[in-house]
């Protein structure tokens, strides 16, 4: 493998750009749609080998706009976390609901764990597992699309780099290439033409 191309999923019906849909399964919007389209665009101009979805709906819908005609392999893994209590809700919502834990989690504490969610650990575990399996299929380029979490945390396990909170964006590109000493790197760009 010398290339993973990561793309989180488009704005949903549910609002996926306000509201916390992990582990709910919601489609893409028509803005979704068109994000993936200009995502499409984006994407270097390059053989793909594999291209793997989380089974959601918004990734795999986003995953057939971006490279069309394609056999998509559905990796369970790659699921988005499940944020227990606070799934569908807004940060607004989560505040009114939750306010000290709301407090707890915005100040950045690393062992946050969502309300009656998935652990992150388990979380972590489970997008590792997958993205071994998936490696290990032998492919030299790959396109993943998924979610936020399983972008950010595909890319800590490659890289060690730990990715700014607002990255991925919806929409968003991030390529993690290797280097000759066989080391990965991250570079990434919006898929959105203004912000390129």
């Amino acid at each position: 493998m010398s290339r993973i191309l990561l793309i989180r999923h488009g704005e949903t019906e549910g609002e996926s750009s306000i509201r916390f849909h992990g582990a709910t399964d919601v489609t893409l919007s028509a803005l979704g749609r068109e994000q993936m389209r200009a995502g499409a665009r984006a994407l270097p101009d390059s053989a793909i080998d594999l291209v793997v979805a989380s089974p959601l709906a918004r990734a795999w819908e986003s995953a057939q706009i971006v490279w069309p005609g394609t056999s998509i392999r559905l990796e369970a893994g790659f699921r988005e976390i499940d944020f227990g209590r606070w799934e569908g809700l807004t940060a607004e919502e989560i505040e009114q609901l939750d306010p000290q834990l709301y407090k707890i989690w915005r100040e950045g504490d690393g062992d946050f764990e969502f309300p009656e969610g998935e652990r992150r650990s388990s979380f972590r575990a489970r997008v590792e597992a997958s993205l071994d399996r998936v490696l290990a299929l032998g492919a030299r380029s790959l396109l993943v699309v998924a979610h936020k979490g399983v972008v950010r945390t595909i890319v800590e396990r490659l890289s060690g780099e730990v990715l700014p909170a607002a990255v991925p964006e919806l929409g968003a590109l991030v390529q993690v290439s290797r280097r000759p000493d066989g080391r990965w790197a991250v570079g990434g760009r919006s898929s959105d033409p203004r912000r390129r």
